[in-house]
């Protein structure tokens, strides 16, 4: 029997080196390449035609239901989704046989998936396999969109945190990261702001500023400085964050007028 040639795509380098460990035992998979983002992983899928891919579903600018819609049936790999959310439109494929790893999963529950990959090409269902991900992508795009967000999963020193959105005080740009200050408390995500204000219910959060998000529940007051900027004071603590002018409107759309 010939080796499964997977591709390992998540934008997590621990999460790749983690799966790529847990899979050292499969001797019939050939690791052939990794990719950290939605587009580098749609060009390597249709240049190395891999039997076997592990896709993680939440990646910034093109997720892992976007990589699939734009590669299409153009490639007919096997799909194993990776993700910490069950929000997220996995039951369209599993219906669809389409098999996906909760994380954290363990090397139990990657064996039961991968057997499933080894099953379908030792059978040589490619032709049911295309099928299946065509009807599974076709209800995809007629299912509603995921709700918001209700927990954050976060990694911090080899532990994984789940935090509450409903407890974030306030979000800030941090390079290719965002911080969550909770409370006291911080933690790194990697995600873009407009990630994240894709992924949080606008009647919680509130952009003010291109770096930052804060929880309305959590203004004081705002204050008014020079150039139609403001001063947001948050009640933990006193906090003080700048709201720009460029983000006015939308803060008046949602709290009112500011004068």
């Amino acid at each position: 029997m010939s080796l499964l040639r997977t591709l390992i795509v998540d934008d997590e380098p621990l999460a790749r080196q983690r799966l790529r460990r847990l899979l050292q035992s499969e001797t019939e998979l050939e690791i052939i390449g990794e990719c950290e983002d939605g587009k580098s992983a749609v060009t390597s899928i249709l240049e190395t035609r891999p039997d076997l891919v592990f896709l993680d579903v939440q990646m910034p600018e093109m997720d892992g239901f976007a990589v699939l819609r734009e590669v299409g049936t153009q490639a007919n790999p096997a799909v194993i989704f990776t993700t910490a959310y069950e929000e997220y439109a996995l039951k369209a494929f599993e219906v669809h046989a389409l098999d996906y790893l909760l994380k954290p999963f363990d090397q139990r529950r990657l064996q039961s998936a991968v057997a499933r990959a080894k099953d379908r090409s030792s059978h040589g269902q490619q032709d049911d396999l295309r099928s299946r991900l065509e009807a599974a992508l076709k209800d995809f795009g007629q299912a509603p969109k995921p709700k918001y967000q209700e927990r954050l999963l976060v990694r911090h020193l080899g532990r994984i945190h789940f935090v509450k959105v409903e407890e974030i005080g306030w979000i800030e740009a941090a390079g290719n990261y965002v911080r969550l200050h909770v409370g006291e408390d911080e933690h790194l995500l990697r995600e873009t702001m407009q990630g994240m204000e894709a992924q949080l219910d606008p009647k919680m959060f509130l952009r003010i500023h291109r770096s930052t998000m804060v929880n309305i529940d959590r203004i004081k007051e705002l204050q008014p400085l020079f150039h139609g900027d403001y001063v947001v004071i948050l009640k933990d603590g006193g906090q003080q964050l700048t709201m720009s002018r460029g983000y006015r409107d939308k803060v008046e759309a949602r709290l009112g007028p500011l004068s």
